[in-house]
């Protein structure tokens, strides 16, 4: 079958919005977390798109303070992250710990700073709109300050059942994850990496710090803590943030998150029953159709998604859509997604994109009241 691809819309979105109108490089940005994996790859984005490094503020940590990066050709400093370092940001991207949100995010909604949050903090809070733009971008009609990302399994899954749920009513989802180290940090990727080269070389291991057992040449059925009836809260994040953002409340989803030892990019298995018989060849071209999936879908001659060749895209890949052999009425697809992008800050800026289409970047204020 021929590979079919849908481009994402273009990054800054000038296209579509007038000349005189608040353009995305006029922003001034902050990126609280600037040092760790996320933010590295929001920095590439950003000087991808050319935003002025004149309109950058690095925040991070007070150990990172003084820490020079590279942008663009330039070396920026990092500064601590406080609630003064916010003064005169339009856009805060914010993506560190919960207890970091808690602290920072309302102090720069007080200063008139856009928060995009990448953490769970506020995720499920009724008033924060939880988005991805193209499932849900008229949700960030009604923010109060705060938008939340959602999680970086949560992203692809909902972008592919929004392209199926048109078809007919979906009336399960059921999805095992394969997530790669970079989900929990740079200092997992660190370990990854430490621990297959003394493997390979036949070393004694130190004890693993990042996880519960050694993720080297292993898999571990457990992505963050276990809580009720043995889910961890990364299979009740899916869960919960899904039917948030596809505005179901009601929707029957069961996950099963796994630790793989890969750098970069998540993977998925999932089966979607319906209500009613659907083609596969439905499926496959409303999964094309939708903005931001590259359906990729030839098996025989082993074309799929992997992450090998999904690290690195913006797209989420599609492949192996097929006949539930074991459901009447269902689908079964494999996915793969770049975390680090699309799972967090490509989705962070798309969504900034959005509230600029929308006028709903709130103008700054010079300080705290």
């Amino acid at each position: 079958m021929k590979i079919e691809t849908v481009p994402i819309p273009e990054a800054g979105l000038n296209s579509i919005i007038d000349d005189n109108a608040l353009q995305p490089s006029d922003l001034e940005i902050a990126i609280v977390g600037a040092t760790g994996a996320v933010g590295a790859v929001a920095l590439e984005l950003l000087a991808e798109r050319a935003h002025p490094a004149d309109k950058l503020r690095l925040l991070a940590s007070k150990r990172s303070h003084g820490k020079q990066l590279e942008y663009a050709g330039q070396m920026l400093t990092v500064q601590e992250a406080t609630p003064e370092s916010l003064d005169g940001v339009d856009v805060a991207f914010i993506s560190a710990s919960s207890e970091v949100s808690l602290a920072l995010a309302p102090e720069a909604v007080k200063r008139g700073v856009l928060v995009i949050d990448d953490g769970s903090a506020y995720r499920m809070e009724p008033d924060v709109p939880l988005v991805v733009p193209e499932v849900n971008g008229a949700d960030v009609e009604w923010h109060s300050g705060i938008i939340s990302i959602p999680n970086c399994t949560t992203t692809p899954l909902v972008m592919a059942l929004a392209a199926l749920r048109g078809l007919a009513e979906i009336t399960s989802v059921t999805v095992s994850t394969y997530q790669s180290v970079t989900g929990t940090g740079a200092a997992a990727r660190t370990e990854l990496l430490n621990q297959s080269r003394n493997m390979l070389a036949d070393n004694d291991l130190p004890p693993p710090t990042q996880y519960p057992h050694r993720i080297a040449f292993n898999l571990l059925p457990q992505v963050d803590d276990f809580v009720d009836e043995g889910y961890t809260k990364e299979e009740m994040k899916m869960l919960n943030e899904s039917r948030k953002i596809l505005g179901d409340n009601d929707l029957p989803l069961a996950a099963t998150c796994v630790r793989v030892p890969v750098e970069i990019s998540h993977c998925e298995s999932v089966t979607v029953e319906f209500d009613a018989p659907i083609s596969v060849n439905d499926a496959r071209v409303a999964i094309s159709e939708f903005p931001g999936i590259t359906l990729m879908d030839n098996p025989q001659d082993s074309l799929y998604p992997m992450p090998s060749n999904s690290a690195g895209e913006d797209q989420v890949m599609v492949g192996r859509v097929r006949r539930d052999i074991a459901h009447e009425n269902g689908i079964v697809f494999w996915l793969a997604a770049d975390n680090l992008r699309k799972g967090a800050a490509l989705n962070a800026l798309q969504i900034m994109d959005e509230c600029v289409k929308r006028n709903r970047v709130r103008p700054r204020v010079s300080a705290a009241a």
